[in-house]
């Protein structure tokens, strides 16, 4: 069903384009999706859709994007995996909004949702409360993927589970870059390999110009219960930006996240330009943070107002052979059998690793910390003039002085 929402008359003489809905079922949906145009929805019955979602040579505008939805938001369509077809398939598309959807993988050997290598581009997609699950035939079987040259994504409150890896932007040679993306208030547990990884980057293509951060917060990272395989991997893998010209002086933003449980690696692992900041690491039997070359080596780097609880090393920096690089490690809360190994360490407080706090609630495990510190550090007033130049960065008097409002985000992110 065709429903108008916009007059003929009166969008030609505004120069919008007439925007329209598209009420469809497991029955008739492929028929209606070639006629998408820049802010139709396309609006999802409940059911069973078993013949994937293909999206292709699609392009909304950034003010009227291309919607593909539940029609009734509390019974999301269930999308059922099919062999050898990746569920979601997008190629050569822009301004394409996914919300309200579930992708049932049956572990089949397919990705739930892919921006195909075959593809020119995938910019400006937006995925938001999607129940993604049961993608766990392999490591390489992916909830949500890019392998094409990747602008302006938003991935916003999804739930993904039981998946080979969660999330992965880029491709293994450094090619297809994933640019400016925002990844906020998601979910991810339950993975074989990692929750995330972005991939290096060599170069850019040159319709993408320009500096670009990459934010990644409010997400919950878990390798909880868990069961270690021979493809372990850290929850989030972040490799570096472009080495020089364009992109060389992009950052990843990286704060107000939980990472949970990791038997066997690090729960996080990063080079090139990183600012790691009021994050909580939780890791009752490995390592929490490192910074350490991996494709490259780590640029500058800034970690400074987290709290750390693991039983091996908590922040360990190892810069390679560059000194034209300098990775600070400030105001940082660590309890752990090693705190701190690396980098120029200041004004952070260290204890012994503390298992009585694993299972404490995450929000009180800051305050009670500091509470085993006989030192009340004060922070120069302008080292925190610096901090407060981040996004998000919660103003304190002193390290973990008060659980950061950004931790309580990522509290209700855990039931996206």
């Amino acid at each position: 069903m065709r429903d108008v929402v916009c007059a003929g008359v009166l969008c030609l003489l505004s120069g919008v384009t007439s925007a329209a809905d598209y009420r469809v079922s497991p029955d008739d949906y492929r028929e209606q999706i070639k006629h998408l145009q820049p802010g139709d929805r396309l609006l999802l019955e409940p059911g069973d859709y078993r013949r994937g979602l293909p999206l292709h040579n699609l392009s909304g505008r950034i003010d009227q994007p291309i919607i593909v939805e539940a029609a009734n938001p509390l019974v999301p369509p269930r999308f059922i995996a099919r062999p050898e077809v990746n569920t979601i398939s997008l190629i050569n598309v822009r301004y394409l909004v996914l919300r309200h959807l579930e992708l049932d993988g049956r572990n089949v050997r397919v990705d739930a949702i892919k921006a195909e290598g075959h593809s020119g581009y995938a910019d400006f997609i937006t995925l938001e409360h999607l129940f993604i699950h049961d993608h766990a035939a392999s490591q390489q079987n992916v909830g949500i993927s890019s392998k094409c040259p990747a602008l302006g994504w938003i991935v916003r409150k999804n739930r993904i589970e039981r998946v080979g890896t969660g999330i992965y932007f880029g491709d293994s040679d450094g090619s297809d870059p994933f640019v400016g993306g925002l990844i906020e208030a998601n979910h991810v547990s339950h993975t074989l390999g990692y929750n995330l990884q972005i991939k290096h980057q060599k170069t850019r293509p040159p319709d993408i110009a320009g500096r670009h951060d990459t934010i990644i917060r409010y997400n919950v990272f878990s390798k909880q219960d868990t069961v270690p395989g021979p493809q372990a991997r850290p929850n989030v893998l972040l490799g570096h930006f472009p080495l020089a010209g364009v992109g060389s002086e992009d950052r990843y933003l990286v704060y107000g996240n939980l990472f949970l449980s990791n038997p066997t690696e690090a729960l996080l692992q990063a080079e090139g330009r990183v600012a790691l900041y009021d994050n909580v690491f939780i890791n009752d039997s490995g390592d929490a943070i490192h910074i350490q070359p991996h494709n490259d080596v780590p640029r500058d780097t800034v970690i400074f107002s987290n709290t750390v609880l693991v039983s091996g090393t908590g922040i360990q920096v190892r810069s390679g052979e560059s000194t034209a690089y300098r990775q600070y490690v400030v105001a940082n809360v660590v309890a752990a059998s090693m705190p701190l190994h690396g980098g120029e360490e200041t004004h952070n407080v260290t204890l012994a690793y503390r298992r009585d706090l694993v299972s404490i609630p995450v929000a009180d495990l800051t305050v009670r910390l500091l509470g085993y510190d006989a030192v009340t550090r004060d922070l120069p007033f302008g080292l925190m003039r610096e901090f407060s130049a981040y996004p998000g960065w919660q103003v304190r008097g002193r390290p973990g002085a008060k659980p950061p409002l950004a931790l309580l985000h990522t509290l209700e992110a855990v039931q996206p």
